[in-house]
This record gives C-alpha cells, sequence and structure tokens, in this order.
C-alpha cells in the first residue's frame, strides 16, 4: 500500500519538469550538505571582510580620489544594500580607508590577501561539492594563484554589479528623468522604481552567474549558470526586501541596537550563501548536465556445443532401434544365403 502510494507521487512528480527539477535540487543541496557550507563561508567571510574592504577602498581611493561624486555614490549604496546599521559602519569604514590610503601597509595589504584567499578556496570547495565534481590535487602554488585570480574576477563582477545598482539608484534616475524633461510625466516615480529593481535583479543575476559558471574547480556549462543565476537573482531581491522590514522591527530592540548589525550580517551572508549554494545545486540538475546512465558491459560469451536427438520420443526411439537391428539382422542372412549358393 505505501510502495504503491510512493510510487504514485514520483509519477505525479516527474510529470511536472519544474517540480521533478526542484526535488532533485533539493537532495542534491541536502546530500552535500549544502547547509554545513554555508555556515562555514559565513565565518571566513567575516573573519576576512574588513581586511578586504579596508584594502579594496584604500586601492579604490587611489584611484577615484579625483572622482568625490562616483565615490559618494558607492558609500551611498553600501548603506541601502547592507543590513541596520552595518552598512553606516562600512561606510565610515569606507572614509577612513580613503582618507588613509596613502598609508596602508604591505602587512594590511598581506592579511587582506590570505583571508580572501582563505575565504574564496572554501567558496569554490563548495560549490565543487554541488556539482559533484572530483578535481585533481594541484600544487600548492598553483592553487593559490587560481583563488587569486577568482577572487580579482569576482571583485570584477561585484563592480559591474555596482554600477548596474548605481545606474537603478533614485538619485540618478531623477537626475535622468529631469534631463528628458519627464520628471513631471505621470507614473515616472513608477516607472523610475520598476527601472531601479529591474536593475537591481540584473546586477545580482552578473554576480551570481560569475559565481556559479567561474568559481567551481572544473569547468561546468554557462547556459545552466545563467538560468540558476536567474532564479537566485529573483529570490535574493524578494529576501533582501524581507530582510529589510524584519531588520527595521528587530533594531527598534535595546538588544537589537547593540547586537543587531553583526547578528544582522550573519544571517544575511549565511542566506544568501544558502541561496548561491542552492542554485548551483539547480544548475547541476538540470536536464543537460545529468549523466548518462551506464550500461554495464555483457559478461563475456560462452560456447558449449551440445548435441542431441530433437523430437525423438523414448518409444519412437524404440522403434527405430529395433528396425535397424531387423535390417542388420536381415542383411546378414542373405549374404549367408549369397554364399552358400
Amino acid at each position: 500500500m505505501i510502495d504503491s502510494l510512493v510510487a504514485g507521487i514520483k509519477r505525479r512528480i516527474q510529470a511536472r519538469p519544474w517540480l521533478d527539477h526542484l526535488v532533485r535540487a533539493a537532495g542534491r543541496y541536502r546530500d552535500q550538505r549544502g547547509d554545513h557550507y554555508a555556515a562555514g563561508i559565513t565565518y571566513f567571510t567575516v573573519l576576512s571582510l574588513f581586511p578586504l574592504l579596508m584594502v579594496a577602498f584604500s586601492v579604490a581611493g587611489l584611484v577615484l580620489s579625483s572622482n568625490p561624486e562616483l565615490i559618494d555614490t558607492l558609500r551611498s549604496k553600501i548603506v541601502e544594500n547592507m543590513p541596520g546599521s552595518f552598512g553606516t559602519q562600512v561606510s565610515d569604514l569606507v572614509d577612513r580607508a580613503i582618507d588613509s590610503r596613502g598609508t596602508v601597509g604591505t602587512l594590511g595589504l598581506l592579511v587582506g590577501i590570505y583571508t580572501g584567499l582563505a575565504w574564496m578556496n572554501h567558496l569554490r570547495a563548495a560549490l565543487t561539492e554541488q556539482w559533484e565534481q572530483r578535481s585533481t590535487e594541484h600544487n600548492w602554488l598553483v592553487t593559490k594563484l587560481s583563488d587569486l585570480v577568482a577572487l580579482a574576477g569576482l571583485g570584477l563582477a561585484f563592480t559591474v554589479s555596482l554600477g548596474l545598482s548605481a545606474l537603478g539608484s533614485s538619485t540618478l534616475g531623477t537626475q535622468l528623468l529631469r534631463g528628458l524633461g519627464l520628471i513631471d510625466f505621470p507614473g515616472a516615480g513608477l516607472l523610475l522604481r520598476a527601472v531601479s529593481i529591474l536593475l537591481g535583479i540584473l546586477a545580482s543575476w552578473a554576480v551570481f552567474a560569475w559565481i556559479i559558471a567561474r568559481l567551481p574547480r572544473e569547468p561546468v556549462t554557462l547556459a545552466s549558470a545563467a538560468k540558476a543565476a536567474a532564479l537566485a537573482a529573483l529570490v535574493f531581491e524578494v529576501f533582501k526586501l524581507v530582510a529589510s522590514l524584519y531588520l527595521q522591527t528587530v533594531l527598534d530592540s535595546p538588544a537589537g541596537a547593540t547586537f543587531g548589525s553583526i547578528i544582522g550580517l550573519m544571517v544575511f551572508t549565511y542566506t544568501t550563501y544558502r541561496i548561491t549554494l542552492f542554485a548551483t545545486a539547480w544548475a547541476a540538475t538540470a536536464a543537460e548536465n545529468e549523466p548518462e546512465a551506464e550500461i554495464p558491459p555483457p559478461g563475456p560469451a560462452v560456447i558449449a556445443p551440445r548435441i542431441g536427438a530433437r523430437g525423438l520420443s523414448m518409444g519412437a526411439g524404440a522403434s527405430y532401434f529395433g528396425a535397424g537391428i531387423f535390417t542388420a539382422l536381415t542383411l546378414s542372412r542373405l549374404r549367408r544365403f549369397s554364399g552358400r549358393r
């Protein structure tokens, strides 16, 4: 009874491709310990965040010191996207890093690179597990150089994402509408909001696509990664909306005001990695990435010739045997009779 019920449920799931894909992705995420890896990456993210930010924004300060408007836009986007008061703290950190851009020491740079490489190594290991890849062991130096290139590529993807987000910012959008003479057009605010959300999703898609397609240790299909990144971007935008509303409620309490920023950062980071790893499992379980069923080769052929009479019963065999004896005796007597004559 139970077996037939389970078989019926499986048939109904398999009859709906999207539901079957969802079930397979959830199974892959669970079997490859997605929550475990998300928690581990969250730890290394928090550990490496501050030195990475100081180095990144110090370098950015050297490059962008002649363009303060762009730095202000970058700072405002950080405040908008970081949960709670943590965004303000990071913004203050950016100001200090830019002010001291010429005094960033070698030690700080090495610590930032070291913690960043540790974070990148664990992130790539988690993504590789979701693809069920078994990469060959490489030289330690080669692996670290590969992680450094991946870290630089991810930084470039974040830069593109921030640029797209800046295009969708309310300030820039308002200036663009005013320049086009559409600021008083009915529905201009709604259009601006829709364009901002769309560009935010596109920015998130760029980052997720790079992570899913380029960070695993072995090459993966780009088409599957792009589709999974679109799903992750949509879920991430919904999560950001819910998280901002939740944090506005939690941070009003004394405990939330004291510990809300770091707790919010950890929850935000952990959930983001869960979304990333589940999207990777979704890409890995796509139909084009499913391994073909292995058909075992046939066993060795055994040639065993058999000789036997076919279609003879015991009675027929006895009759033929008796007829043969009778014929032999008759021929023998005929020979004897012929010899006497």
